[in-house]
């Protein structure tokens, strides 16, 4: 391909840049507009996944969320625990799921795939590194306590661990 070698891509004249972020979930093509996703109904038009109605007569071709979702291959973990967390476990799935809708609402690839409770806690998963690191932020920044990242950009995976 024109303007890339082995792995890299052409910046200016000499300069290259290794290519660290591989999404195997995200399409090696470009779709043909308008796409439509037959799990969740999200549309794929001008360049972006919405939520807008496709017209009759549309491709169909799963999203990159519904891929992840049913490959149970998440891109983003976040991890709760500690005894604040436990006494207010609810609450905190509350603010959770509320910051999903918000994210969701604009940006139909952020999604949480599972909620799942562990011997310390809890751990979200998500489809997309972004929604993971907003919830955790979101989180910390209502309820105070240790956050901690880790980003793996080879996988694009983030792992987020909040304790309080």
């Amino acid at each position: 391909m024109k303007g890339e070698r082995g792995g890299f891509r052409m910046l200016r004249r000499e300069q290259l840049l290794q290519e660290l972020v591989h999404d195997s979930y995200k399409s090696k093509r470009k779709l043909p507009e308008p796409t439509r996703c037959p799990k969740c109904g999200a549309t794929f038009h001008t360049g972006r996944w919405t939520w807008d109605m496709a017209p009759a007569g549309a491709h169909e071709q799963i999203c990159p969320a519904c891929h992840r979702i049913h490959d149970h291959f998440p891109a983003g973990y976040v991890t709760l625990s500690g005894e604040f967390f436990r006494r207010h476990r609810d609450e905190i799935v509350g603010l959770l799921r509320n910051c999903e809708v918000t994210e969701k609402a604009e940006h139909p690839l952020e999604r949480i795939m599972a909620i799942e409770d562990t011997e310390d806690g809890v751990t979200l998963t998500t489809t997309d590194t972004h929604l993971a690191r907003k919830i955790a932020e979101r989180l910390h920044h209502a309820y105070k306590g240790e956050l901690d990242f880790h980003y793996n950009k080879e996988e694009n995976l983030l792992r987020a661990s909040w304790r309080r």
